[in-house]
């Protein structure tokens, strides 16, 4: 509902010009806040114990990494169909986004899954793809001329997102019991961060014409796109991780490890990777629409798992 009304007041009232300059500013310390907190609240215990499981973890970076990419071209005929060029580099900039860190260890939890591997996994995924995202987003996006140079892309999400989240990490042993004292309001902080990059992000894409470019038969084409998507990733990867034999609680911290897009990550990046694209806003609607997607499946299936319900 928060996003919802952030995308109607960006509609309504986009920043510009000089505000337009303080928001940037603002939400690139939001952002370095937000990985800071994330890093502070990653237990080094559950590291150790959860690294013991080396195959979960590649499976699941496997899937996030390998898998949705090629699903993401496997759509084009669909999508050429259903979404405009620019909502279709949004999907594909989705598939190249790694896994979320909160949501896919509650919904573990919930599910009676393996929770410590689950706080790794996720946590890896996120480390990765502050390598991994620029790169597959490059390869994906060429035919596209969605982004420029990686490597500047690489250097300003290192800076923004990883050297926060390391030294958030560092101090654990000093501020985790605060972090953990005052974690309902600090998840404001996170939400807080993510809406005001959305704002930034609509109210620029509305300056520049979004919602003149994005007729109502795309936006639920794209819907019914990010359904598939999501349908048929968790399909293949609780398949696969049956098939490799994994035990009942590692196969549900694959599941909803890897077919978890982070919209937390997804939003800053697209911020950092497409700053000044004219289409930004387009290229952010698939991640919030997956996000909401993925989070209603999840609980369902993460309460059928909970009940024992095959």
């Amino acid at each position: 509902m928060a996003l919802l009304a952030t995308v109607i007041l960006a509609s309504i009232w986009p920043a510009e010009g000089a505000a337009e300059q303080w928001l940037s500013r603002i939400t690139s310390a939001g952002i370095a806040l937000l990985f800071f907190l994330h890093g502070s609240r990653l237990p080094r215990e559950s590291v150790i114990t959860g690294l013991a499981h080396w195959r979960l973890h590649l499976t699941v970076l496997a899937a996030t990494f390998a898998l949705f990419p090629l699903l993401g071209m496997a759509l084009q005929p669909v999508a050429s169909t259903l979404l405009t060029p620019e909502l279709y580099l949004g999907v594909l900039f989705l598939c190249a986004l790694p896994s979320t860190v909160q949501s896919s260890i509650a919904f573990t939890s919930i599910a009676r899954g393996n929770v410590a591997a689950a706080v790794v996994a996720a946590s890896v995924s996120n480390l990765a793809g502050v390598f991994l995202t620029p790169l597959l987003a490059t390869l994906l996006l060429a035919a596209h001329s969605g982004l420029g140079a990686p490597w500047k892309a690489i250097g300003d999400i290192l800076l923004l997102l990883f050297v926060p989240f390391v030294i958030g990490h560092l101090l654990r042993p000093w501020i985790g019991d605060w972090v953990q004292r005052w974690s309902k309001l600090l998840a404001m902080t996170d939400r807080g961060t993510i809406l005001l990059v959305v704002y930034g992000a609509f109210g620029h894409a509305v300056t520049q014409g979004l919602w003149q470019h994005v007729p109502l038969p795309a936006l639920l084409g794209l819907v019914l796109v990010v359904c598939l998507l999501l349908a048929v990733a968790m399909g293949l990867i609780g398949l696969v991780a049956r098939r490799f034999g994994f035990n009942r609680e590692d196969r549900i911290a694959i599941l909803f490890c890897g077919s978890k897009k982070s919209l937390a990550t997804g939003v800053p990046m697209a911020n950092i990777l497409f700053a000044g694209h004219p289409a930004l806003g387009m290229i952010v609607l698939p991640i919030m629409l997956f996000h909401q997607i993925q989070l209603m499946a999840c609980a369902v299936l993460a309460q059928r798992f909970a009940r024992g319900t095959p």
